[in-house]
């Protein structure tokens, strides 16, 4: 316990000091967030797309030196909120095969403890012969990144103002859509690395974007309203491509406390998949 007090003080020291232009820096086998990983939630804590990113990378690349496979699928349990502090990442492949593999990652506190967790499917990479008129070639239902329109998160400030949602990620909307409460179409890109010194993959491009679903589509005010998700899951039917990022985004929400936010997931070539997030929902 000293000993993992005295790396939490390194942390937050490292933490503070490290350089403004990237999401996360390196310390060994640590990853130190900085400012730019924060949420809009707790000042603490964690936006989510930012450790969920870090995890895509590892299961992307776990035990497949020869890219080979491909993920088709990310499923993430958020064990609790993500603290603004360094975390160690593993990853292994539970169901190896030539086909079809399954790959568990999970990020740890100082303590040992368990943060975030995702299951991903990894299917081989190769070509079929599929029967033509299949992909329409259809683009995505909105106006390119170029032709959107760039618009700050509306969440309260938190610290000093960075946060993964505000400087980590670069967001415009289209469709004629907003920050106002509805459905949204809305494209995200990396504003920074996500490593300082690495080129992050496509679906850690795509991780970093999926989790912001009920931000984006909001039907509730932050001020007022806690709608926090538990869980993300990313379906990808195709490898992405390039910077950008788009959700056509809904949120669901109910009496009861529960919620459900999902999105079509596009890049600039089409549609990607799908994401979805369970929602639990509280007054302030």
């Amino acid at each position: 316990m000293v000993r993992a007090q005295a790396r939490r003080a390194q942390g937050a020291a490292l933490t503070a000091a490290v350089s403004p232009e990237a999401i996360f820096t390196r310390d060994g086998p640590w990853y130190v967030p900085t400012p730019h990983a924060r949420g809009p939630w707790d000042p603490g804590a964690l936006h989510g797309g930012a450790p969920a990113a870090l995890l895509a990378e590892h299961v992307a690349r776990a035990g497949d030196d020869d890219g080979a496979m491909v993920v088709a699928r990310l499923t993430y349990e958020f064990l609790g909120p993500v603290p603004l502090a360094p975390m160690d990442i593993s990853a292994e492949v539970v169901r190896p095969g030539r086909r079809f593999q399954i790959v568990e990652a999970q990020a740890r506190d100082e303590d040992g403890l368990a943060l975030l967790r995702v299951r991903a499917v990894r299917v081989r990479r190769a070509e079929v012969g599929l029967p033509a008129g299949l992909d329409d070639g259809a683009g995505p239902p909105a106006e390119a990144p170029g032709q959107a329109r760039p618009s700050v998160f509306p969440a309260p400030h938190t610290g000093d103002g960075r946060g993964f949602h505000r400087t980590g990620m670069e967001i415009r909307f289209a469709g004629g859509t907003s920050f106002d409460p509805g459905p949204a179409l809305a494209w995200f890109r990396l504003a920074m690395p996500l490593v300082a010194g690495e080129e992050p993959s496509p679906v850690a491009r795509v991780a970093a974007a999926a989790d912001f679903g009920n931000g984006v589509s909001r039907v509730l005010e932050f001020e007022r309203f806690l709608f926090v998700n538990t869980d993300l899951t990313v379906h990808l039917h195709r490898e992405p491509a390039g910077e950008w990022v788009l959700l056509d985004a809904v949120t669901r929400a109910e009496r009861h406390g529960r919620g459900l936010a999902w999105s079509v997931l596009h890049d600039e070539g089409g549609a990607l998949g799908l994401a979805a997030q369970t929602l639990f929902l509280a007054e302030r």
